[in-house]
């Protein structure tokens, strides 16, 4: 009898929910007075968070839920919602469309760099990166801005499990210095990469990164990446099984940019970070961490999440990469 390929995944199970929670309360008391990284200043509507907010969550595939600190503070998801929007347009249009107008590879340069358009002829490497985050929006279907725009609300929205609404103050501020991903995107349209107007793509870009969430939102939403596309507080289906594995795959290779093979090294799960302080990982059919601090490191992620997650990773058996040996079969008499 044949068998079809997601009968047979690799996934494993998480501890039972008093160690989990023990161990999410022990991340955040372990790191909470950590006085390492600088809150971002190059976004005015983001440079005066406290850098003293600290939260943790972590969320099964099962939905069951552990918090600790601030996790219900609201901050915009920035960067992590293009792992979402990307998800999204590959259940809309396919993978292969998609694949054909953003890679998938690392670029091993900054997050906006222009050169690694144009050293892949202007093909964008992948959409973790603005350029490639760009263009997967400019595939957001839709007959009006205002379409285009509800897809992207209602979808991040179906990944949250609750309505989502933008922060206006943080959109105006960095609509004001949107110059460079304005200039990303017309290189993109030059180069027949971008798909609608560049300004309009842009201005939806800059609304989905300014949209409002907190760590527990963070973790629900990498739980249903986890848990087959199904959001475990809501049980929606939201995106496909086969889905959930290329954002993942995709994660694994870029999300934490030019630090993601230290990540990986380190870690060991598909993440995404975000200039406000927030970080999502994931571990496939175990459950995801989100946590938030605003104070960043050199390459844009929070160093208290980034402390955190480690330690979770290590303790809760996280690591995607790990195993152990397997009980030798005795041989027959």
């Amino acid at each position: 009898m044949s068998h079809d390929a997601q009968d047979h995944v690799s996934t494993g199970r998480l501890p039972g929910r008093d160690v989990v929670g023990e161990a999410v309360q022990r991340a955040y008391e372990d790191f909470r007075s950590l006085g390492e990284g600088e809150v971002i200043q190059d976004v005015p509507a983001l440079a005066d968070a406290d850098p003293d907010h600290f939260g943790v969550a972590l969320v099964h595939v099962d939905g069951t839920e552990h918090t600790a600190g601030d996790s219900g503070h609201r901050f915009t998801i920035q960067s992590i919602s293009k792992a979402f929007v990307y998800a999204l347009v590959c259940q809309e249009i396919g993978h292969e469309a998609v694949l054909g107008r953003v890679g998938v590879d690392n670029t091993g340069v900054p997050f906006d760099s222009v050169l690694a358009i144009e050293h892949n002829e202007g093909h964008p490497m992948n959409p973790m990166v603005n350029a490639g985050a760009i263009a997967t929006t400019g595939l957001v279907p839709g007959a009006s801005r205002d379409d285009r725009w509800g897809f992207v609300l209602e979808g991040l929205s179906r990944f949250a499990g609750r309505d989502l609404e933008v922060d206006e103050e943080v959109f105006s501020s960095e609509s004001k210095e949107n110059e460079r991903n304005l200039g990303l995107a017309h290189l993109l349209q030059g180069h027949d990469r971008l798909s609608g107007d560049p300004a309009e793509v842009v201005d939806t870009y800059t609304r989905q990164c300014a949209l409002l969430v907190d760590a527990r939102d963070l973790a629900v939403m990498g739980a249903t990446l986890a848990g087959g596309g199904v959001n475990p507080v809501t049980g929606v289906q939201v995106v496909d099984p086969s889905i959930c594995r290329d954002t993942l795959s995709v994660l694994a290779s870029t999300g934490m940019y030019e630090r993601s093979g230290e990540w990986l090294f380190e870690v060991g799960a598909p993440a995404k970070s975000g200039i406000s302080g927030g970080i999502v990982t994931v571990s496939p059919g175990k459950g995801a961490i989100g946590t938030f601090s605003a104070p960043l490191d050199d390459a844009g992620s929070s160093v208290r999440g980034r402390r955190a997650t480690s330690q979770l990773a290590r303790e809760l058996g996280l690591d995607v990469f790990a195993s152990r040996a397997a009980p030798r079969r005795s041989s027959a008499s």
